[in-house]
């Protein structure tokens, strides 16, 4: 007999009946399950729509797009106000707080919105400016024409590694370190991919 192979979101033996509980209703669904980052994640036409797991206190299910849903029961929570605009979990201490038909309310109501389009666009981040940097640049033609030849998002790189600099001899030396990279058309990070 095969031995099941534990996901890493499972922090603990705490809450595989749980979880199993959770799939035996998921599956009433017309989702289909996958493991990705690890954990069990439900999908409509290759789309995340849902993923499941066990951590130290809580067990969850959370909905990728789930700011749609109307959360009438108010059980949703954003768990990272900061980072996470999309994504709501629904956490649960034991299988008896587990009401299967609200539950299949949810998923069902989040299976519509998928199939509606319903989802957070990434927002697009502006490009980080640099006073020194574009002295620099300003200063020197060909450079100007190195740095213009690269992708928005290699200069990005280059633009960020200066400004994160917080004091400004950390700026001119990490400069003077990408300054030859720059003209030889090397991207920062190159050298990692």
């Amino acid at each position: 007999m095969k031995e099941k192979k534990k996901n890493i979101w499972d922090n603990s033996e705490f809450w595989n009946k749980e979880l199993d509980f959770l799939k035996s209703i998921i599956v009433k669904t017309e989702l289909i399950e996958t493991t990705k980052w690890g954990a069990p994640v439900y999908t409509l036409k290759n789309k995340n729509v849902l993923a499941i797991g066990g951590f130290k206190n809580f067990f969850t299910i959370w909905f990728y797009n789930g700011v749609f849903l109307k959360d009438v029961a108010k059980v949703l929570i954003n768990a990272n106000e900061e980072n996470t605009r999309g994504l709501r979990q629904w956490r649960f201490t034991s299988k008896d707080e587990i009401d299967e038909k609200l539950v299949l309310k949810y998923i069902y109501e989040a299976i519509e919105n998928e199939k509606k389009g319903l989802s957070i666009k990434p927002q697009k981040k502006e490009m980080p400016t640099s006073v020194f940097f574009q002295e620099q640049l300003d200063g020197n033609s060909d450079l100007k024409k190195a740095f213009d030849a690269f992708s928005p998002y290699k200069q990005k790189e280059f633009l960020e590694h200066i400004e994160s600099a917080k004091q400004e001899k950390t700026k001119i030396a990490r400069f003077e370190k990408i300054k030859p990279m720059i003209l030889k058309g090397t991207g920062l990070n190159d050298k990692y991919k």
